[in-house]
């Protein structure tokens, strides 16, 4: 249903793919940002973007449970950082892999910014799914 494609002249990813391809006919979910903000709309790890990456991902997933798909689904997502500083941007990514979006790869870009939406919010994921259909679910 998904392939993944690392393309043979270009330089391989570390821990993504260059492109998923998904076949006509496959529900896709396109998400609107997952952000660090709690059931009751508080801001969880404030100055802390390890810990607002958890909390985007714990979102993330519930996003996508509400479509009826989940993160080993997901084909490409954007991973937005309040921050210019490589370290912190690669903290952010390695919370992303350990939550299973890097199993397949995923197709991804790690973007660096300089405000998100939110007072205090440190990082934000958009991404796309698949949905898979009631008999791939069971």
């Amino acid at each position: 249903m998904i392939r993944r494609v690392t393309a043979p002249a270009l330089f391989p990813p570390p821990t993504y793919s260059h492109a998923s391809v998904v076949e006509a006919g496959t529900r896709l979910a396109f998400l609107a940002g997952s952000v660090p903000l709690d059931a009751d709309g508080q801001l969880v790890g404030a100055g802390d973007a390890v810990r607002q990456a958890e909390q985007v991902l714990t979102n993330l997933a519930e996003q996508l449970r509400a479509v009826g798909s989940d993160l080993a689904h997901v084909v490409a997502t954007d991973v937005y950082v309040v921050s210019s500083d490589p370290a912190v941007l690669s903290a952010v990514w390695e919370v992303v892999e350990a939550s299973g979006l890097s199993a397949g790869p995923h197709s991804s870009t790690l973007i660096g910014v300089a405000c998100l939406g939110y007072t205090g919010q440190l990082v934000e994921i958009t991404a796309t799914a698949v949905v898979p259909d009631e008999e791939a679910r069971a």
